[in-house]
């Protein structure tokens, strides 16, 4: 029951009304509702929840113009990599039905049916099912990615495997291809400021039922955004956010309890140089490295997996390590053996004790007061058990991952304040602008300079979180090694050179092998 102006209202009451009328009892609950519990909630405000508060409402007005504004899309590029696709994907559906009419026997095959891939693999192949929980919190057999990762290990599986994986990556590409725009051919997300605990935003489909989530957009399908006439993009990322993060909390909680060189040594290592080429010599010695910077940065580049080089595994063995990933889990992420994750592990934390203190510290935290504040003051409490893995795991990840969306969003505010250029998206460690491109030589410094944050930790140390800028005619990466695939994508900026519009070439359309095996 709902009393509006001295009158109440009634379910049959509401329920009789039109649909205008509807529509503003909706609307006026909302906002009475709101004002109703607004003095109970400020009641509970302290100094740190205040701050974080004040933040996010000033975060409004960027989000809204990235909102309102979207991003142009490229109708023709689009139309082009969307028949690509799909001309992959009939490929690879041919050869898996193939394989398992001509290899393992059944006629008739749907791959996309999650009973004809259990029935596959667990009937007639007579694998080991494996098991998930649902949501009635029972064991059951699945075929998600995970599964199918795993059953890749065997023999013959391991083609179907392969087949499968693809097919899937390639459909949810071509879902986002076929995106809903809007009318002038622009995608817009709705932002939600408040989306997550850390900080981070989330996105999703907009008001009006186009768009979609575009923060986790496949790198290899950014080339479908472009700037607006006269424009250029530019992309600000920060470098090595969350292990600087790290460095920077484990140097606050241990310095003047374990000493400098034993607080700094992780923060020391990002500070010095490129940490992820380090570590990849750590996890693979036995590689060509040399005393020359630029020839072991060639060599942590060569390709180790499909499309991934060996630094960027060593980068994700770094930072799952920094978040207690057991060797068994990260081995299956990063496609190693076990062995090297365990050896990679133990050459780690001897080089940098200072993690294994870090994670100690927040079990005891978690045991004791249940909540982190991190350095920036953003507050948040846990309420899963704390002496369970999960939320520990949880609670190790908040601090560095949360300090990376504030000092981007600290950065974009303030960059939006000059009223310089155009924002299109912020991606957890990296804003998307559109600048003028006759502007270039001093938009560019400008924004970097901006964007960049510094605070003081313990003993008066000045910690600094700094940004790389990238440009480019569209959000797509350019590849110096294959230079025709998007030569018109982001590349690193340097003052003084311009890199003008090219004509874009005939796409290169990769074969079955090259598709399955990234090479």
């Amino acid at each position: 029951m709902i009393r509006l102006n001295n009158a109440t209202l009634d379910e049959a009451a509401i329920k009789a009304l039109s649909k205008d009328h509807k529509d503003w009892v909706y609307n006026a609950l909302d906002c009475c509702v709101t004002y109703e519990i607004k003095d109970v909630l400020t009641a509970e405000i302290d100094a740190t929840s205040r701050a974080t508060y004040e933040f996010s409402k000033s975060l409004q007005a960027p989000v809204l113009e990235m909102t309102l504004r979207g991003t142009k899309i490229d109708k023709h590029k689009l139309s082009t990599v969307l028949s690509e696709y799909n001309s992959e994907i009939k490929l690879i559906e041919s050869n898996l039905l193939r394989i398992v009419k001509e290899g393992v026997g059944i006629e008739k095959f749907n791959w996309r049916s999650v009973a004809d891939v259990k029935f596959l693999f667990y009937e007639v192949m007579g694998y080991k099912p494996v098991l998930k929980r649902n949501a009635q919190s029972r064991m059951v057999p699945t075929v998600d990615r995970k599964a199918i990762e795993k059953l890749s290990q065997y023999f013959f599986a391991e083609p179907i495997c392969r087949h499968l994986l693809l097919l899937r990556e390639h459909i949810k590409k071509v879902q986002f291809l076929n995106t809903k725009l809007d009318p002038d051919e622009r995608i817009r997300t709705q932002i939600n400021i408040a989306g997550t605990n850390t900080g981070r935003f989330a996105s999703s489909m907009s008001e009006f039922g186009t768009g979609t989530n575009i923060q986790n957009v496949d790198r290899k399908l950014r080339s479908v955004f472009i700037p607006d006439d006269g424009m250029k993009f530019c992309n600000i990322d920060l470098e090595q956010a969350d292990a600087r993060n790290v460095g920077a909390i484990c140097w606050n909680l241990f310095v003047d309890s374990h000493g400098s060189s034993f607080a700094g040594s992780y923060l020391n290592a990002v500070e010095s140089g490129d940490l992820h080429t380090f570590v990849t010599r750590m996890v693979w010695p036995d590689l060509a490295w040399s005393d020359d910077p630029i020839h072991n940065r060639a060599v942590a580049d060569q390709i180790f997996y499909r499309d991934m080089s060996y630094r960027d595994i060593a980068k994700r063995l770094g930072h799952g390590t920094n978040y207690q990933g057991t060797p068994r889990t990260m081995a299956a992420h990063a496609k190693v053996q076990i062995s090297l994750i365990e050896n990679f592990q133990q050459k780690y934390f001897g080089a940098f004790p200072v993690i294994k203190e870090w994670h100690k510290w927040v079990k005891r935290q978690l045991a004791n007061e249940y909540q982190i504040t991190t350095l920036l003051g953003r507050r948040r409490y846990f309420f899963g058990r704390p002496e369970e893995a999960t939320t520990i795991r949880e609670a190790v990840a908040y601090e560095p991952q949360s300090m990376t969306a504030d000092f981007i969003n600290q950065g974009m505010l303030r960059l939006w304040r000059l009223n310089k250029v155009q924002f299109l998206n912020q991606v957890h460690d990296s804003i998307l602008f559109q600048f003028p491109v006759l502007e270039e030589e001093t938009i560019i410094p400008l924004a970097l300079a901006t964007v960049q944050s510094t605070i003081i930790l313990k003993q008066n140390r000045s910690f600094t979180m700094p940004g790389d800028a990238k440009v480019g005619w569209n959000w797509g990466d350019y590849n110096k090694k294959k230079p025709e695939e998007n030569p018109n994508g982001l590349r690193g900026w340097k003052r003084g050179e311009t890199i003008p519009y090219k004509p874009e070439p005939a796409p290169k359309r990769l074969s079955l092998r090259e598709a399955l095996c990234g090479n």
